[in-house]
């Protein structure tokens, strides 16, 4: 075998490995590709349903509206009785500045 062949067919044989080395490392990437895929968190823990804590919520929140509401409606009659005082000061005005006209006019 001559030199040149020699030559050649180490020349093959180092294409090959060369080739080989690249999908062995194509191979190894793709494995520490999955492996770096985060695992799934474990999921948490689901509590019972706890009536008694809803029937809770519930009555203090018809408690505060019905406070609300009552509030509401002592202001409503607060100023139904402001209106209808100022009505009747207004008349009883009138009344007596007619009164000290008729007085003022000698009647």
């Amino acid at each position: 075998m001559s030199d040149i062949e020699k030559a050649a067919r180490d020349a093959v044989e180092a294409a090959d490995n060369t080739e080989l080395t690249r999908q062995i490392a194509a191979i190894l990437a793709a494995q520490q590709l999955l492996n770096q895929q985060p695992q799934k968190a474990p999921a948490a823990p689901v509590q019972p349903f706890d009536a008694k804590k809803w029937v809770v919520i519930g009555g203090v929140v018809v408690s505060a509206g019905l406070v609300g509401s009552l509030f509401a409606a002592a202001v409503a009659v607060v100023a139904v009785a402001a209106a209808i005082g100022g009505v009747c000061a207004t008349v009883c005005l009138l009344v007596l500045r007619g009164l000290w006209a008729d007085m003022q006019k000698g009647r």
